[in-house]
């Protein structure tokens, strides 16, 4: 594929750059649809992305809907068709700023402003449309074979929260129609795996603006598989001897300024609340406040490690064109600890940390996976804490312990925390990018600042390492993860309702209702389908809709013998037993934890 650079020569673009060129002469093509159908409309940014490629325009007051995206997608095929050349051009700054000026392109302008004083400033044009870009782009418009609008949504002029809301309108774009299509049909299996969808059918979680975005609420389906998770880990680490405490959502700004966060993280924050003379903040994370728990009264080195473990209630403030559901709100609970060690310990107890990690993976059946070192960037001096001994022992340290444990990792600059360098398990989902869903950072930072001390053996004070680390990370996203992964299936021990009973007729309610009692008296989730609706709709609702592991269809035979119709998820073929086989079978299940 040949392509224009911004000095008007062409050349043959490099095999690895070819979606990257054709993605950001798709955002120039789809910004000269939206000038055709929006005159007044005025360009920011518009770039290709590592997913596709995005334009933040200011339209005024106008909404962008699906319909205006189909109309904007359709005015793109046109200019496709239409087969403009693209040519590039530079200019002086003075003459830059005019042309901006005569376009009425403010955005444009102010940018501009921004570069360094000697910037080369070029534009690239197709028909009428002009846009200042560095290029390269694709020589003609039909070289654009395969594209598509996805979405629009809100972003700030310069990503800051205190410029105007643009929109920001998404698109993708590939070399084939072929790869397009395989897109589409991984979009698909996306929208059919949607936690949001899933959440809404399966009566899991809400949302509503008028409590706030971002600010998910369990249901009690979505309650139950919420406590069932925070008991599961809860148990493993009382198992493991960590103690779990209970702390504030609030905390002083002052806290937050002895710990760092203020300084390192405030953006993230929720702005600070006036009480009294003093000011309190929604706490991000919940180490400060861990830290105050073990400086509440002396600790000697018999006692070390010591685990405190808490799902915790944490709020930051994400922009809302991030929010996803619970995959990402702006409340969440995390699957908190903090554990205060000797250096001695800081192997042992990492591996240990690892070894829940990964027992926790094979519970729920995780295998897709890679861990990473996250370390800091030393050139960054602005989001590290300015130390580099601590950092260089930190990392040394961290790094010393991976190998020794054999486990395999890549390292990745600029992902450590602000106060020490960690390990993250990043998962692969069944669709869509990987994230991180288990961390063990290790910080020698904090417990510094807040001069946490121990009596070590020959009675001097030391000052513990602490572990931060998450394993479930916050029990929103894992639960996200979870039903994206079943696609809501969950295994009978999680799932909210464990069995549907479906009378046959009024005539077998009497044994419905017995059967219905043995099993909530052995603890099963149990629900009893007494609605006026034909069996077939209640067997087809408890399958593809509430995703109920077991059904049971009693029916005359089934009360005269004392047995059960046993339906398992996902399957057409019944099989028979007595109740208080099945009432074992599914109290194995539960007890095992077993999958599917």
């Amino acid at each position: 594929m040949k392509i224009l650079y911004k000095d008007g020569t062409v050349g043959e673009c490099p095999q690895e750059e070819e979606q990257h060129v054709l993605r950001h002469s798709a955002a120039h093509i789809m910004a000269q649809a939206i000038q055709r159908l929006y005159p007044e409309a005025d360009f920011a940014y518009g770039p290709a992305t590592e997913k596709g490629f995005y334009y933040d325009v200011d339209l005024g007051d106008k909404k962008i809907t699906d319909e205006d995206l189909e109309k904007i997608e359709t005015e793109m095929r046109k200019i496709v068709k239409e087969n403009l050349k693209f040519n590039s051009f530079i200019l002086p700054r003075d003459e830059a700023v005019k042309l901006m000026q005569e376009r009425h392109a403010k955005y444009k302008e102010e940018h501009i402003g921004d570069l360094p004083e000697d910037a080369v400033i070029s534009f690239y044009q197709q028909g009428d449309y002009i846009d200042m870009c560095v290029g390269p782009h694709i020589l003609y418009t039909k070289a654009l074979k395969a594209f598509k609008l996805t979405q629009s949504s809100g972003a700030y002029w310069k990503n800051d929260a205190s410029n105007k809301m643009l929109t920001r309108i998404n698109g993708v774009a590939f070399a084939t129609k072929e790869e397009l299509a395989e897109y589409e049909k991984q979009q698909e299996e996306a929208r059919a795996r949607d936690h949001r969808r899933i959440g809404k059918e399966m009566g899991l979680f809400m949302t509503d603006d008028l409590i706030g975005k971002g600010l998910p609420m369990f249901l009690p389906n979505g309650y139950t598989v919420w406590q069932e998770l925070e008991d599961y880990i809860k148990e493993k680490e009382r198992k493991l001897g960590y103690q779990h405490v209970m702390t504030p959502c609030v905390g002083t700004v002052q806290l937050y300024e002895t710990s760092g966060h203020w300084a390192h993280y405030k953006e993230n924050m929720f702005p600070a609340m006036e009480v009294e003379g003093e000011s309190f903040v929604l706490r991000p994370m919940n180490c400060p406040h861990h830290m105050m728990i073990y400086a509440n009264r002396p600790h000697s080195y018999r006692e070390l490690p010591i685990r405190i473990g808490e799902i915790a209630h944490d709020f930051r403030f994400e922009a809302s064109g991030t929010l996803k559901g619970i995959e990402r709100g702006r409340h969440f609970c995390q699957n908190d600890a903090h554990l205060f060690v000797t250096p001695d310990q800081i192997e042992s107890e990492v591996g240990k940390v690892v070894d829940l990690i990964f027992d926790v993976y094979k519970d729920f059946g995780i295998t897709d996976y890679r861990c990473v070192l996250s370390l800091r960037d030393p050139a960054d001096t602005k989001k590290y804490h300015p130390d580099d001994e601590m950092w260089n022992t930190a990392e040394d340290a961290l790094r010393r312990v991976l190998n020794d444990l054999n486990i395999e990792y890549t390292e990745e600059i600029g992902e450590a925390a602000f106060y020490g360098p960690k390990l993250d398990v990043n998962v692969k989902p069944a669709v869509g990018a990987e994230y991180t869903l288990s961390t063990c950072q290790l910080d020698f930072c904090l417990p510094a600042k807040f001069d946490l001390k121990y009596i070590d053996s020959d009675s001097t004070e030391q000052t513990p390492v602490v572990l931060h680390r998450a394993i479930l990370g916050s029990l929103d996203r894992f639960m996200a993860y979870i039903i994206e992964e079943t696609k809501g299936k969950f295994p009978t021990w999680l799932a909210p309702k464990q069995v549907k009973i479906i009378p046959i007729s009024d005539k077998t309610m009497e044994y419905s209702e017995k059967v219905y009692g043995m099993l909530k008296d052995a603890g099963i989730r149990v629900e009893l389908d007494d609605r006026n609706e034909t069996m077939k709709y209640k067997i087809r609702e408890g399958q593809s809709h509430d995703r109920v592991p077991y059904m049971l269809i009693l029916g005359a035979k089934e009360a005269e013998d004392g047995t059960v119709s046993v339906r398992k998820r996902d399957q057409v073929k019944n099989e028979t037993m007595s109740a208080e086989a099945f009432v074992e079978k599914i109290i194995s299940e539960i007890e095992t934890k077993a999958r599917d």
